[in-house]
């Protein structure tokens, strides 16, 4: 994802010219669309065929975030964005900590609006970057490319290995450099993109799918989720309010103002105010009980005195 590394580029899938765009020029736009929709499609299938390496560090991440690890993603260009805008958005979706899901861009924050040259080639750059967050042995680390050469994540991924922090690789093409260099690796083979060299567009789209995957199924592993409900959200803004009364409504069986009253009295934490309104405990007592279930708000519903 534009990996400016491009020595022996020739030989990797996501460099090679794509028979079907061949005459991209000519084509008018509905064509364009279309064929640009046809290989989209094809990334869910490539996805899929990772399925059992994606579900393998999905665990090992949530086992490493249950010891109090942090998941960090590591990234250049495309690669990087996307890490960071995975991290952003679990905040506010898991009502994670602060700097439990991070995400790392060669070139630092300037780089995320800006191409900084270079930025991507330096492997010690990336010791420096994980050494200013003291990534540790109980975190969990994701270099991110889809080349799979990228120095700066393979730097990265080796600062990993060398404390003992889980090092996993994910990149596009098959038998990459970057698989030698990690504990675990995920490979998802999209194939030539449209505009050859691109991976900014089918890469990119099986980047998002597979990080979307790791934060949110380390996230349910960590009882973030009841079935399918966003539980652990931070209600933040006037939607986000809406929806954790319409959570305890749903989870509580009763009328919104007895939802309202019980968010009120939990500082608005959605598991708590439904801990609380199932059960009769206080709010103090209902966080007790989600802290002896590990979070789960199946489990602490379950315990034998779940009846209040």
């Amino acid at each position: 994802m534009n990996d400016k590394d491009t020595s022996g580029l020739a030989g990797l899938t996501t460099e090679a010219r794509n028979p079907r765009s061949t005459n991209l020029d000519t084509l008018t736009t509905a064509e364009f669309v279309q064929l640009v929709n046809g290989e989209d499609a094809t990334v869910a299938a490539a996805v899929g065929e990772a399925a059992d390496e994606i579900a393998m560090a999905i665990d090992i991440i949530a086992e490493r975030m249950r010891r109090g690890g942090r998941l960090v993603y590591v990234g250049a260009g495309t690669s990087g964005r996307l890490g960071v805008l995975d991290a952003s958005e679990c905040p506010p979706t898991f009502n994670a900590e602060p700097g439990q899901v991070v995400g790392l861009i060669a070139g630092g924050t300037y780089a995320l609006t800006n191409a900084v040259e270079g930025a991507e080639d330096d492997p010690g750059q990336a010791r420096a970057d994980l050494e200013a967050i003291d990534l540790g042995p109980d975190d969990a680390l994701v270099g991110i490319a889809a080349s799979g050469r990228t120095p700066y994540v393979i730097g990265a991924l080796d600062h990993a290995r060398a404390i003992g922090a889980a090092a996993i690789a994910f990149t596009c093409n098959q038998g990459s450099e970057m698989t030698r260099h990690a504990d675990h690796a995920i490979t998802t083979v999209v194939g030539p993109e449209i505009l050859t060299g691109s991976t900014r567009m089918k890469a990119g789209t099986a980047t998002k799918m597979v990080l979307n995957m790791l934060s949110t199924g380390a996230m349910v592993k960590l009882g973030k989720t009841y079935g399918n409900l966003m539980v652990d959200l931070q209600a933040r803004n006037v939607k986000l309010v809406e929806r954790a009364i319409g959570l305890v409504m749903t989870l509580a069986e009763c009328t919104r103002d007895e939802a309202e009253a019980a968010l009120d009295a939990s500082n608005g934490e959605v598991k708590t105010a439904a801990v609380v309104r199932l059960t009769g405990l206080s709010p103090e007592a209902a966080r007790a009980r989600l802290d002896a279930a590990g979070g789960h708000l199946g489990k602490a519903l379950a315990s034998p005195d779940a009846a209040g």
